[in-house]
């Protein structure tokens, strides 16, 4: 499919408005399923080190 200028490529006959918000959708959860884990596995560390300091003062 080849267009005559970039705003028809943007409209894309029509549907640009679906076209384009399909895919913000996916790059959203594309970013979500990228940035989540990481914060998820920085949570996780930060309870293991605060947890380990407790144990470490009862001792």
């Amino acid at each position: 499919m080849s267009f005559d200028s970039f705003s028809d490529f943007i409209a894309m006959g029509g549907h640009g408005f679906y076209v384009w918000l399909s895919y913000a959708i996916a790059l959203v959860v594309v970013v979500i399923n990228i940035v989540n884990p990481a914060l998820q596995k920085k949570k996780i560390v930060s309870n293991l080190v605060r947890r380990l300091r407790r144990e470490n003062k009862s001792l």
